[in-house]
């Protein structure tokens, strides 16, 4: 995350009182918009929807600044936010693909790689290719775990604020899923 050039409690203030709200907020959005995009295109790996994802993320949390306590950071809140957002997408596009055929985590994890190569700024190689196969053969949960360490460097105490799930199960689900990944690029080399 971007060290911010304001404190977090100092941001929350600007947040909490309306007359320094909107400020505050843009602010908000120019600190945070990059590591929204970037948390939301791991999910959803098509530029076009990342982007649509974060004005939505961003539009949502304004609609709700007014109920924003403080309990959690800022970047947490969004985080949260964005998560949502992104998983909501994800399940709709499922629920209109099931319309279509029969649903299956196979015609999942290759519909997301279709959008991923689809993508014009996609440029990875033959090794990123195989690495994002083996995360999307992870169950949702692991996934999200697995981007938010891996790619993030969030702390457990960070994400268990984030996803409600306690410090200990994150902790085990990463390790599946780290030892699952390198199980799966192992068997294809």
């Amino acid at each position: 995350m971007t060290t911010p050039l304001i404190t977090e409690e100092e941001l929350q203030r600007q947040l909490a009182e309306p007359s320094s709200r909107r400020v505050a907020f843009s602010l908000v959005v120019r600190l945070y918009s990059k590591q929204i995009y970037w948390q939301i295109r791991r999910m959803v790996y098509s530029h076009e929807d990342a982007d649509d994802l974060v004005q939505n993320t961003f539009i949502k949390a304004w609609e709700a600044i007014e109920g924003f306590r403080g309990e959690a950071k800022v970047s947490t809140w969004l985080y949260r936010i964005a998560t949502y957002e992104a998983l909501n997408f994800l399940k709709k596009r499922r629920s209109e693909e099931e319309h279509r055929i029969s649903p299956s985590e196979e015609a999942d994890a290759a519909y997301l790689l279709s959008r991923l190569h689809a993508d014009e700024y996609f440029d990875a190689d033959e090794v990123e290719e195989r690495f994002q196969k083996a995360i999307l053969t992870l169950p949702a949960k692991q996934q999200l775990v697995f981007r938010l360490r891996y790619y993030d460097e969030m702390p457990y105490e960070q994400m268990s604020k984030l996803t409600g799930t306690s410090e200990g199960a994150l902790k085990a689900s990463y390790h599946h899923a780290h030892r699952k990944i390198l199980e799966l690029l192992d068997a294809e080399e």
